[in-house]
């Protein structure tokens, strides 16, 4: 499906010496800068006195002092290697998207992957905990970039980060993975065969490098998706293929079917990622439980089509949810606005936060 989406997060940079700035450039910056720093060093990048986009960014200094015995049942420290992250974006609150490229041990594939970190994941008070990951897809052709990282704009961090101060949203890690191989096809987030298998890259090798670099839960409770359009349905998928591996899914204007031309009648391979047939399987084994909050905005068709599932696959260990957005379009900006009205405040009720330590202020 098409998608409408903004611009990215702006120019990257190699490192090396900045070029040299006119003095009157200088002494315009300085007293800015200083007024800025006064109110707060996130102050300072958000009136763009300086850039440190493409700079080498490094996430979790604090628990690199946290030793063995200080490791709390169902939290995996990062296990490694660390990869190399660029920062991309910086928010007002100081914090960072960065970029990295990740070849998938398990899929064979090698794409960019953006990552968000919020500012409690470096407090001290949070060192020994995990943290709960939400993987987020885009839609559209879903590569070489994913507008959910490279488009802070759309609001999605910023969301988190309001809701964190609300209290409607838990401190999620925000994992943005390119979901496509190519410009030219839609893969439906699948292993097609003779295709790249953006299957295991999503289900496997995502979450392997997610637990290779962060504090994250051994448990299902700490591992979601969200997506919109065809990354809506990836996202949707996912949850109902590997119920025990991820609990909840935020679901924005999704597609119900498989529909990629590259599948070329391969029924059988279609059925193992149709979320009809899943959820139908998932209802007759009994579980394990999954939660599905729908997004559909009022400007856009879908919403028979999600009710209908609703009303099919609801039930048992299937919970859905329809958060309607009015006035919502097919984009981004109404995805987030949803998110903010209902549907971040009920993914956090459903998955596990992170514990902060009562002997550290």
């Amino acid at each position: 499906m098409q998608y409408d989406h903004q611009g990215d997060g702006g120019p990257t940079t190699k490192g090396g010496r900045r070029p040299r700035r006119p003095r009157r450039r200088q002494i315009l910056i300085g007293g800015g800068l200083a007024l800025a720093l006064a109110a707060g060093g996130g102050a300072a990048y958000k009136a763009g006195l300086f850039s440190d986009i493409g700079d080498p960014v490094s996430f979790g200094k604090i628990q690199e002092s946290a030793t063995a015995e200080d490791i709390r049942p169902g939290v995996l420290m990062p296990t490694g290697p660390k990869a190399e992250f660029t920062r991309t974006s910086r928010l007002p609150d100081g914090t960072q998207i960065a970029m990295t490229t990740l070849t998938g041990q398990k899929s064979g594939f090698t794409g960019d992957v953006w990552v968000w970190v919020p500012k409690e994941y470096d407090e001290p008070r949070y060192a020994k905990s995990a943290f709960p990951v939400l993987i987020s897809l885009p839609g559209g052709r879903g590569y070489p970039k994913n507008y959910w990282g490279t488009g802070p704009g759309l609001g999605l961090q910023q969301a988190v980060i309001d809701g964190v101060k609300a209290g409607t949203s838990l401190p999620f890690i925000l994992v943005m993975p390119v979901i496509n191989a190519d410009t030219k096809h839609h893969f439906d987030g699948s292993d097609i065969p003779g295709q790249p298998k953006m299957g295991t890259w999503m289900a496997d090798d995502v979450p392997d490098f997610t637990k290779a670099n962060f504090r994250t839960f051994t448990s299902r409770d700490g591992w979601a998706f969200m997506g919109s359009s065809s990354g809506g349905f990836g996202a949707f998928k996912h949850v109902l293929k590997y119920p025990d591996r991820f609990k909840a899914v935020i679901a924005s204007g999704v597609d119900f079917v498989p529909d990629s031309p590259l599948w070329k009648g391969n029924r059988q391979a279609m059925d193992e990622n149709n979320p009809e047939k899943l959820a139908e399987k998932l209802i007759k084994e009994g579980g394990p439980e999954v939660w599905i909050n729908f997004q559909i905005g009022t400007k856009e068709s879908g919403r028979d089509l999600a009710e209908r599932f609703m009303r099919e696959y609801g039930r048992g260990p299937v919970h859905t949810r329809l958060q309607v957005i009015q006035d919502g379009e097919h984009n981004g900006k109404s995805y987030v606005r949803g998110m903010r009205e209902g549907s971040l405040e009920w993914i956090s009720k459903v998955m596990q936060g992170p514990t902060p330590d009562p002997a550290v202020r």
